[in-house]
């Protein structure tokens, strides 16, 4: 399912990213198929011994796909055991995209996740992001359920940021 910045874009406004973030439910027998599928000197694709490691963590691990002509990267989360990756798969959305169906994060897996990066990095284009998803969605979000989580997760300070004035 796709998430991050461009699940940002799809629910609320746009702005310029040079990746894509995607949640994979992958397993060690998905190795040799991105392997082979990304095997052209068109892509970068980690070592196969990589992506089994990082398929290997319990909680998920994480990996790149580069296209080399381009330089646009796809970080590519493993959903693994991960809790939040789990409850987000399973209520992951389709949309249209030039006549193709893509699964897209669930809004309030986006927020939590951009909050934690946020605590991570300090970067305020994580709040902007948020900001503006809730503008664009207004009542479509789960704000009773998100909130819960949040305080689950440890998120209170981030999620006040979001709330403070931006000047």
């Amino acid at each position: 399912m796709v998430t991050g910045a461009v699940a940002a874009i799809v629910y609320g406004e746009p702005r310029l990213t040079n990746d894509i973030d995607l949640v994979l439910d992958l397993s060690a027998r998905d190795v040799g198929r991105l392997a082979r599928t990304f095997a052209s000197d068109a892509f970068y694709c980690p070592p196969s011994e990589v992506m089994a490691a990082e398929i290997g963590r319990p909680l998920g691990g994480h990996f790149n796909l580069i296209h080399l002509a381009t330089a646009l990267k796809a970080d590519i989360y493993v959903a693994g055991t991960d809790p939040l990756h789990r409850w987000a798969l399973e209520r992951r959305r389709p949309i249209a995209v030039s006549n193709e169906e893509v699964w897209i994060a669930p809004p309030e897996y986006v927020v939590l996740r951009k909050l934690e990066y946020f605590r991570d990095s300090g970067s305020d284009r994580h709040l902007r992001d948020i900001r503006a998803m809730l503008r664009e969605l207004g009542r479509d979000i789960d704000l009773a359920g998100l909130i819960a989580d949040i305080q689950r997760l440890g998120l209170v300070e981030q999620w006040e940021a979001v709330g403070k004035d931006p000047a």
